[in-house]
């Protein structure tokens, strides 16, 4: 609707239209509601020696609705895109993705009652594509795994839709000051615990948005925890943060599924990290392991990667006279890798022995001291 106006055109102009408001709303209403329904996630005690004085917590992500962390993120960007005017009730939701987030930014799309379509690269496992599928989303293949943001973008703009591009969003979609964010869930839980401060929280990075959000509460609610990312082979963050080449590049993918990018992403906040570790992928996987046999508990490979890190820092505490407690994440659950992470087959296939990580795992849980194989990543870098 427009106004009569002069010659230089109409006095204002009207794109209100009640039906959209309307059905914003309910979406909105469906997905804060899918966040209600939900408790929060666990956090686990990983049994560690008592004279330590050390408490190591697992907040267990695996237990959201679509099983990962990245329910979280999903929820964030869907609840963004909405209140931007981006996703509206004929919109096609495109994002670039083959992991977790897909799976569950299907689930929202669904529950909001849109289409949705993910880029991922043709090798993407069946498992993945079947949870995807199974909300309702459809899988668009690409051979080049680089070639999935350009896509992407090609898609929206082809289908008049809207890329979510979690790996620029996910940082600014989730409100770090609080609204029950992950770092503040965990301060929550914590608080009647014997070090209700942590001096570490450990995560990975994928978009990096995690990270961004902890580190930003951290200093925002002014605790003294320190915030460590872990980072697997082949991805640019490490290398980038150490650097402080916001643009390195190494051009290959992670082989563990959820953290690792070929570049630095948008999302990376590199000045609230603390320190960070460059961690193997046989490392990953040999701790992913450990904790199945240990307490039973399933989780995927990053989770793995999280922990390498952790016994690093508390060998440092160890080292350094220091108690206190470090929580870190467990990102999703071992099901989505039984035909890969957790098949022996598929491990001896990649070249990945095990056998020397895993030995450094339980030397260090029986005595204290860390003593890495060769290989065994780096034990951080300088804090910051």
């Amino acid at each position: 609707m427009t106004a009569p106006g002069d010659e230089h055109g109409p006095a204002w102009v009207d794109r209100s239209c009640a039906r959209t408001r309307s059905w914003v709303d309910e979406a909105m209403r469906r997905v804060v509601a899918d966040a209600n329904r939900s408790a929060d996630t666990h956090l686990h005690v990983f049994p560690l020696p008592l004279e330590w004085g050390i408490d190591l917590y697992l907040k267990d992500e695996s237990v959201h609705p679509t099983g990962s962390l990245k329910h979280r993120l999903a929820r964030s960007l869907f609840l963004y895109g909405l209140a931007n005017g981006w996703i509206t009730e004929n919109t096609t939701v495109v994002e670039a993705s083959s992991g977790s987030t897909a799976v569950s930014e299907a689930y929202f799309a669904r529950l909001i009652g849109v289409d949705f379509i993910t880029v991922m690269p043709r090798s993407t496992s069946p498992e993945k594509i079947e949870l995807i599928e199974r909300y309702g989303g459809r899988c668009h293949f690409v051979d080049i795994p680089a070639e999935m943001y350009t896509e992407a973008e090609r898609l929206a703009a082809e289908c008049g839709g809207h890329y979510m591009d979690q790996f620029t969003y996910a940082e600014r979609a989730t409100d770090w000051r609080g609204n029950n964010n992950i770092a503040q869930s965990v301060f929550e839980q914590l608080a009647m615990e014997r070090h209700p401060v942590p001096d570490w929280i450990v995560v990975g990075a994928g978009t990096g948005g995690t990270s961004a959000t902890i580190g930003r509460y951290l200093r925002y609610q002014r605790h003294h925890t320190r915030l460590a990312v872990v980072d697997p082979e082949n991805s640019a963050f490490f290398p980038g943060w150490v650097t402080g080449a916001s643009d390195y590049s190494t051009g290959m993918p992670s082989r563990i599924e959820g953290i690792g990018r070929p570049r630095m992403e948008p999302s990376f906040v590199a000045s609230v990290i603390d320190l960070m570790v460059s961690v193997p992928d046989a490392a990953s996987i040999a701790a992913m392991r450990h904790l199945n046999d240990a307490t039973g508990l399933c989780a995927g490979g990053s989770t793995g990667t999280n922990l390498w890190g952790v016994w690093q820092i508390i060998a440092r505490m160890l080292r350094e006279g220091r108690r206190g407690s470090v929580v870190t994440l467990l990102c999703d659950g071992g099901e989505r890798y039984r035909h890969s992470y957790y098949d022996d087959d598929w491990v001896a296939a990649t070249g990945l022995g095990l056998a020397p990580y895993t030995a450094t795992i339980e030397r260090f849980l029986a005595t204290g001291t860390w003593a890495p194989p060769e290989s065994g990543g780096t034990d951080g870098v300088p804090d910051r």
